[in-house]
């Protein structure tokens, strides 16, 4: 591996954190990526977009997080190097030249995250990590010029880490794998800012027991319950914070706002900042993603939310004023029945294409036997002292009852108004009835626990 190094600051930053007390930042290469305007933006990218609507501290941000995942990289770098040194070539064991590589990769990982990602990602065909890849390779980016002052080719061995195509497992397992040091800070970081204790896990004892092998990262085996520790905890922050019904119902909103104003503009009478017009339109280019930000698209909201459209105004209020929609658990049995309450809500007077959704919210807490997708061949790993690897789920009941399965569930959204209950009589009372009726008897359930299903859908992932 070429000797790939930054010169050393003349003396240390520290970024003093919530979650990892102090973030550590020696080399200038480092310093010099946060310090770039494609990083800063981050800071105007929450973490977990509405969230907040319903734990009301989720007001992080994704540059936070970068920053977190990359402390915790140069801690595993640090002890990697400490305890397991390579003594030479295709032992398995660390070699530090891949230090500055794995560390730039974990503080960009998620540079390609725009506003409410996932949600613009579906409606306008973007890709954060192809477009992080892009800003790490585009020679108009400062992250970019940055990143040559190592070598001309090192944009191009970080973008790839990132890719996963860098040659080294090591490095790309420390980033993106089962337990990596990603899902390690935005489980705690995302616990610790929306108030909950399911994310919590004993994150000293994991980086007292990783440790790096030929083909990735594993673990000792007397650490084997503090990963088991940290794979319930992540699959409880999916069941209780990140599928939340509230925060779901604000998604949906939001899709049907963005997805209306698309309408509207296609008629010309919508007013928007030039930003998101070039997204509207679909002649964005790379400066113009960079410029996108939660103010951005909330001062569109602000504005729609007095257009003439009624359904366009409605939305934007909804979202800006927190007024969700509700929702129920459905499953293949009570499927059969939503055309007639879209018949119903559509009575009563709303537009059902922009006031109902089935939204389906399911995560597999592990798989050890996954042969393609973002997890490929991550299984975690348990080093004996033999030299041999055990995968977690032979070792743990826990892990091995999770293993494999589907967790979540599947809701019908529709407003509120359907559930309107009045003293005085009303003119959509009787829809109202009926629609009630239908929800109440049929085995719809508004708070019904997720149910665990089998490997039959596809890995929706944060």
């Amino acid at each position: 591996m070429e000797n790939l190094t930054s010169p050393k600051l003349r003396h240390e930053k520290v970024f003093r954190d919530p979650v990892h007390n102090y973030i550590h930042v020696e080399d200038k290469v480092i310093f010099d990526l946060i310090n770039t305007k494609e990083f800063q933006r981050l800071r105007r990218i929450k973490q977990l977009g509405p969230a907040s609507y319903v734990f009301q501290g989720a007001t992080h941000t994704r540059f936070e997080h970068n920053l977190g995942v990359y402390e915790l990289t140069r801690r595993i770098c640090n002890l990697f190097q400490t305890h397991y040194p390579t003594k030479q070539p295709g032992d398995g064991l660390w070699d530090d030249h891949e230090r500055l590589v794995t560390e730039c990769a974990a503080l960009l990982h998620d540079i390609g995250h725009g506003p409410y990602s996932h949600t613009f990602e579906h409606l306008f065909g973007t890709d954060h990590e192809k477009i992080g890849q892009q800003i790490i390779t585009s020679k108009t980016t400062q992250i970019n010029q940055v990143l040559r002052q190592v070598s001309p080719q090192f944009p191009d061995l970080v973008a790839s880490v990132i890719a996963k195509t860098y040659p080294n497992p090591q490095v790309v397992k420390m980033i993106s794998s089962q337990a990596d040091a990603d899902r390690m800070d935005y489980l705690l970081r995302d616990a610790y800012f929306t108030g909950v204790k399911y994310g919590s896990f004993d994150l000293s004892r994991i980086l007292k027991v990783i440790r790096p092998y030929k083909d990735g990262i594993c673990f000792e085996n007397n650490g084997m319950h503090a990963v088991e520790d940290y794979i319930i905890s992540r699959y409880q922050m999916y069941q209780q914070v990140y599928f939340h019904r509230v925060n779901r119902s604000m998604e949906v909103i939001l899709h049907h706002l963005l997805t209306r104003a698309k309408a509207i503009y296609e008629q010309g009478t919508l007013p928007v900042t030039p930003q998101l017009e070039r997204f509207l339109n679909g002649t964005w280019t790379l400066a113009d993603y960079l410029e996108l930000d939660d103010g951005v698209m909330e001062t569109n909201f602000l504005t729609w939310t007095h257009h003439s459209d009624q359904i366009l105004a409605d939305l934007a209020n909804r979202y800006l004023y927190r007024r969700p929609l509700e929702s129920v658990t459905i499953d293949e049995e009570t499927k059969n029945l939503l055309p007639k309450l879209k018949n119903l809500i559509k009575e009563a007077g709303f537009d059902p294409d922009y006031y109902t959704a089935v939204n389906s919210a399911f995560d597999e807490p592990y798989d050890a036997y996954k042969p393609s997708g973002k997890n490929a061949n991550s299984q975690i790993e348990i080093y004996q002292e033999d030299g041999t690897m055990i995968e977690l789920s032979e070792l743990s009941p826990l892990v091995r009852a999770l293993n494999g399965t589907l967790q979540g569930d599947e809701r019908f959204f529709f407003p509120k108004t359907m559930l309107l209950k009045t003293k005085e009589p009303q003119i959509f009372d009787p829809i109202y009835q009926e629609f009630q009726k239908y929800i109440h008897n049929h085995a719809l359930h508004y708070l019904r626990q997720p149910n665990r299903h089998k490997k039959t859908q596809n890995d929706k992932s944060r």
